[in-house]
């Protein structure tokens, strides 16, 4: 565990040809002070070459720090938030503290945000959902990410006792299983957008209650025992949270088991038939959100344009969903005659799928990873059942999904917590309900 406040390196742009942006403010840069002016960045010669405007004055480096004088900000153009999800668009976004800049091997470039854990939260709850959101839920969100983050540091340095980062991926003829994790992060501690957590720099930050959570819940944990809890969190569950192992590696995490998000038990999913009779009810859950006007005092406004989340349909055209999966896999599956089911978890998402077709059948999981292969983006998410029209010779013409719920269901229910902050739950009581047998603990 630690006694003080650390700070983390968060990747905004990877791998650009060049990055463009703006100092708001002087900057100390290799020994020399630039204010209020743009600059481009490209990599020569395995060098980030940095040319400012006007003047065309050039600095060169393997890396580049801007160091602020004062509160100086600084913007970078064109950051691609919701990668490859269906929300995926280009901001500039504004930032505070250090900006590195660093030369890749293969002629890109890194640029980095070198912030304080207790500022970079702010941002990460204020691009997570609304800072208008109720204040309790902010605060239990605030100590979640908080918490989420350190276990994910001290994992990627081996410090947790698990001997650092596991496989992510089991490869075998006819079956493919992937989890994801920090697999490309080797610059950066996290990246900024949805494959760790949203930052969106001080762009979203509003005056008020993301701050005050913050500050509020400054450097306390969920902990278990002498561990930092691995807090996961995703945006609606669908009426159950998911177990940790049926998402990522086989393992137990006993603080990320499935429990009803509801203030009544819900039964878990075990079979196919309780699967269907579950995604095709309208169960009473925190997250069965109908009130158009709550949602948008809790989510920022790309995510409130999924407008169904706790019960959903998608209708999947046999040819084009075989053209998807070839362009997706590389597999060649012929005419596809059937999506199974193999093994659910107790949310009813799916962990193992079979796709079977003429020319191929493969089995693919897990969580994420059904969802990437049958969508252009990303299905809401892994809880769905299969049902089947078919032509006139018997051929399957269309596959229709019925789902719930909206992410990996492991952990925090976004929604569903900020519901419950909404009926006057306490952060404590919220995260304890999600995070069973964690506690709370003050670390600095």
């Amino acid at each position: 565990m630690i006694s003080e406040e650390p700070k983390i390196r968060v990747g905004v742009l990877d791998r650009c040809r060049e990055v463009w942006g703006r100092l708001n403010g002087p900057f100390l840069v290799q020994g020399r002070v630039f204010s209020d002016t743009a600059f481009r960045a490209e990599n020569c010669g395995g060098e980030v070459t940095l040319t400012f405007f006007p003047g065309q004055e050039v600095l060169r480096g393997g890396e580049i720090l801007f160091a602020p004088l004062g509160a100086s900000t600084f913007t970078l153009c064109d950051v691609t938030i919701g990668v490859q999800f269906h929300w995926e668009r280009k901001e500039d976004q504004v930032f505070q503290e250090n900006l590195l800049l660093l030369a890749r091997g293969d002629g890109s470039l890194t640029a980095v945000n070198e912030i304080g854990l207790e500022n970079y939260l702010v941002s990460v709850i204020s691009s997570e959902m609304n800072p208008g959101a109720p204040k309790e839920f902010l605060k239990a969100h605030a100590v979640t990410s908080r918490s989420w983050l350190l276990s994910m540091l001290q994992r990627a340095a081996g410090t947790d006792g698990r001997g650092g980062l596991p496989p992510e991926m089991i490869d075998r003829e006819g079956e493919r299983l992937r989890w994801y994790g920090r697999e490309d992060h080797d610059l950066f501690d996290v990246c900024a957008d949805d494959h760790c957590q949203r930052y969106q720099g001080i762009t979203k930050i509003l005056p008020g209650r993301a701050a005050g959570a913050v500050e509020e819940t400054r450097g306390v944990f969920l902990v278990r025992g002498d561990e930092v809890c691995d807090a996961r969190y995703h945006k609606a569950c669908g009426g159950l949270t998911e177990h940790f192992a049926n998402v990522w590696e086989n393992r137990a995490v006993p603080y990320l088991t499935s429990v009803s998000d509801s203030p009544v038990r819900h039964p878990p999913v075990h079979s196919e038939e309780e699967a269907e009779r579950w995604i095709r009810s309208n169960p009473d859950a925190w997250c069965r959100v109908e009130d158009v006007s709550i949602l948008r005092r809790i989510l920022p406004s790309f995510d409130q344009e999924t407008e169904k989340f706790f019960r959903w349909t998608v209708v999947c055209d046999r040819e084009e969903l075989e053209v998807l999966l070839k362009e997706k896999t590389g597999i060649d599956f012929g005419s596809l005659r059937g999506l199974v089911p193999l093994e659910r978890g107790p949310s009813g998402r799916i962990v193992r799928l079979r796709i079977e077709g003429s020319k191929a059948s493969w089995v693919v999981g897990k969580e994420l990873e059904i969802r990437r292969w049958l969508s252009r983006s990303h299905l809401l998410s892994s809880a769905f059942i299969v049902s089947v029209e078919r032509d006139k010779t018997g051929k399957p013409a269309r596959f229709i999904l019925n789902g719930a719920g909206w992410g990996h269901g492991v952990g925090l229910c976004q929604i569903g917590a900020a519901m419950m902050a909404e009926k006057g739950i306490g952060a404590e009581d919220i995260l304890k309900h999600y995070f069973v047998g964690a506690e709370l603990k003050k670390l600095y």
